[in-house]
């Protein structure tokens, strides 16, 4: 039980760091510490410009990175930064960071107690130990992030990490007691439905990775329209081949998740349960709000929901997918 809350408690960890991280790319604040792992130089940020010591800036590392950006590097100068410093992105970056510090202390933790999972669950003890690679591999691909100027591959990568650690994570909470959680039914019909739920795992995955492709355009058209309303993206997102895919392909989900639904209404003993009602809720749920960005206006805290919502889905078609492991 030990191991369990706290492969629950770093899965926990994850969701609310995406949450925060979606906080930080909607409120374009992604830069508001320039330098990694310091911020400003200093590693509480300051408040004011005026506590920023430039001297000791990276200003070299700096103009590298608007190069990348295709911005004249000469135009990175002690001026110019000091015209860029905002204490809201900082704080709001800096806690960004600050909420990557349950991640990497529960993904320590559960390794640790994954020892004791060895010979009886090896492969939750290498499920733990990956969470873990992963969980440093995304920390180093964050300072990629700040590093790269928010490359849009960079990101989409970063995500992938994070989809992947979410996986991990939700094995490991299942499959780390004695008596795992399944779902009750009949091995042939069971057979069947674990293939449609494999089936809406994959889609949902690729609609995620649309759906950071998208956020990424939004980032960009956020920095070239300062001064326009963000109600007007939205023409300029539907000239987009990934938008139009990702709009769509968001039928198919709903499609799939119907599906296994009903199938597992007919299957299940006692029908659908919690999981397969949450992830249908999600789902129609995520359908209106991608509406309203759609039709009536790209609301920030709309955008923050939509992200944060399709960590939660992702995690409970991985849960449904696995009560559905039969018996060794």
């Amino acid at each position: 039980m030990r191991f369990q809350k706290l492969a629950v408690a770093a899965l926990i960890s994850v969701l609310s760091l995406m949450f925060v991280g979606a906080v930080v790319r909607v409120t374009g604040a992604g830069m508001g510490c320039p330098d990694w792992p310091t911020c400003w130089g200093c590693l509480i940020p300051p408040t004011k410009v005026e506590q920023v010591d430039f001297s000791k800036l990276p200003i070299a590392k700096f103009r590298q990175k608007a190069e990348r950006m295709g911005r004249d590097p000469a135009t990175i100068t002690v001026e110019s930064l000091r015209a860029e410093f905002n204490p809201r992105y900082v704080w709001t970056e800096f806690l960004n960071r600050m909420s990557s510090m349950p991640v990497g202390i529960f993904s320590v933790a559960t390794f640790i107690a994954a020892f004791w999972q060895r010979e009886k669950r090896p492969l939750v003890f290498w499920m733990a130990f990956s969470a873990l690679v992963t969980v440093l591999a995304n920390a180093w691909m964050g300072a990629r992030v700040v590093y790269s100027g928010l490359s849009p591959g960079v990101l989409t990568a970063h995500l992938a990490l994070a989809m992947s650690l979410i996986g991990m994570l939700v094995y490991c909470a299942w499959r780390g007691t004695d008596t795992p959680w399944r779902i009750g039914m009949d091995a042939e019909p069971s057979g069947k439905v674990r293939k449609i739920v494999t089936l809406l795992l994959v889609v949902v995955v690729a609609e995620g990775i649309l759906g950071s492709q998208v956020r990424e355009m939004t980032d960009e058209l956020a920095k070239t329209h300062l001064n326009t309303a963000r109600a007007s993206w939205a023409h300029e997102l539907e000239g987009s081949w990934k938008y139009l895919v990702h709009r769509s392909f968001s039928w198919a989900v709903l499609g799939m998740t119907l599906w296994a639904w009903f199938m597992s209404r007919r299957y299940r003993v006692g029908g659908t349960g919690v999981v397969e009602k949450t992830v249908l809720g999600i789902v129609l749920s995520q359908m209106v709000l991608g509406v309203v960005m759609a039709q009536v206006h790209i609301y920030s805290w709309v955008q923050v929901l939509h992200v944060g919502l399709a960590a939660i889905l992702l995690t409970f078609v991985w849960l449904w997918r696995f009560g559905l492991t039969p018996e060794p």
